[in-house]
């Protein structure tokens, strides 16, 4: 059957924009994209919803296919010259609020071309925080937590992130919506295998690693911050946590069945202790499956520590987005007073 009728209007000078006809299937198609990860990669779009967002998109250079929006007014705080590019829909808020994931929908929603980490521009104001700190997220499969975490980077200043193949999809709505826009102020790396992480940070970097997940470690590791510390010992729970090869998540997630797979011992420290022999990577693991032998490898490779987060006995271990976030900001901390004190000694050598 034909298309319907379109009808057009102008929206000030430049802009026009359609009105979508009773029955227009697109704005559901939409929804398909933002839903499904297979459709996303396929089709290379990703949907972006509310005003903060999309404007924060639009501002890195992210490239904008389609707008659906419920008021002209909408079109009115966001840079016309990529809305002229693109193709300008106006939908009753009803349509938008039957498809939108917002608790409260602002009748905006846009189709974007996946965003490419190497093709935005981030703003400035990130750019001049930016420190020699870097994340690297392990099987972290939980939205609203990957979301937090991202948002935690960017407003510790981290350079980037690298997201391994374990972890959640970036580009899934909750995710986004958790971000906060930190999507478009720092670079994302995704869905990396562990043999490429190292081509994607900074040569000499020291990586530690947060280890989130300690079961029935309580009592060790309470031993073992009483004196080994200072002995460089590590706590006793870095056993491999793997069936039969590295790469498989294992069912259950106390079977150590691993058959020649070796877990170095890295040693253990306070996360308050100083760690920040720049630049320096953190990884934080998921809550479910911890961290990877990879992620242990990779830091032993590199001569780093297990940075402990000291709980109560009985508590179970920190939520991962609340770890990275305590042990990003200290590591901002630290980079900050160290940068401070060599100001220091610049201004006034030591004379001998």
């Amino acid at each position: 059957p034909p298309p319907p009728a379109v009808e057009r209007s102008s929206a000030g000078p430049g802009l026009w924009y359609e009105k979508a006809a009773a029955g227009d299937r697109r704005l559901g198609k939409v929804v398909t994209i933002a839903k499904s990860k297979k459709f996303r990669d396929h089709h290379g779009k990703v949907l972006l919803e509310g005003h903060r967002l999309i404007k924060d998109a639009l501002e890195a250079g992210a490239v904008l296919q389609s707008l659906f929006f419920s008021t002209v007014g909408h079109l009115k705080e966001l840079p016309e010259a990529q809305l002229k590019r693109a193709n300008l829909v106006k939908v009753k808020f009803e349509d938008i609020k039957s498809w939108s994931d917002l608790v409260t929908p602002q009748g905006l929603i846009g189709i974007f071309s996946k965003p490419d980490h190497a093709k935005l521009s981030y703003p400035n104001t990130q750019l001049t925080s930016s420190l020699p700190l870097l994340l690297i997220c392990d099987n972290i499969r939980d939205p609203g937590n990957l979301g937090t975490i991202l948002r935690s980077a960017a407003g510790a200043g981290c350079e980037k992130v690298l997201l391994t193949k374990g972890c959640v999809d970036p580009w899934e709505p909750k995710v986004l919506r958790a971000g906060m826009g930190a999507h478009f102020r720092l670079p994302i790396v995704a869905n990396l295998d562990w043999e490429s992480v190292p081509s994607n940070l900074p040569a000499g970097i020291q990586v530690c690693v947060a280890d989130n997940k300690d079961p029935g470690a309580q009592a060790e590791t309470a031993s073992v911050l009483r004196g080994a510390i200072g002995a460089g010992s590590a706590p006793g729970n870095l056993k491999p946590r793997v069936k039969s090869k590295p790469k498989a998540a294992p069912e259950h997630e106390d079977e150590e069945g691993a058959v020649g797979v070796c877990v170095p011992e890295l040693a253990g420290q306070y996360y308050y202790e100083n760690w920040t022999q720049t630049p320096v990577a953190v990884v934080i693991g998921g809550e479910t499956h911890g961290l990877s032998p990879d992620a242990l490898h990779l830091a032993a490779s590199t001569g780093g520590k297990r940075l402990i987060i000291p709980v109560v006995p009985g508590v179970d271990s920190l939520n991962s987005a609340i770890a990275a976030s305590i042990v990003l900001f200290e590591g901002k901390r630290q980079l900050l007073q160290r940068h401070k004190q060599e100001d220091k000694r610049q201004k006034f050598p030591v004379v001998g």
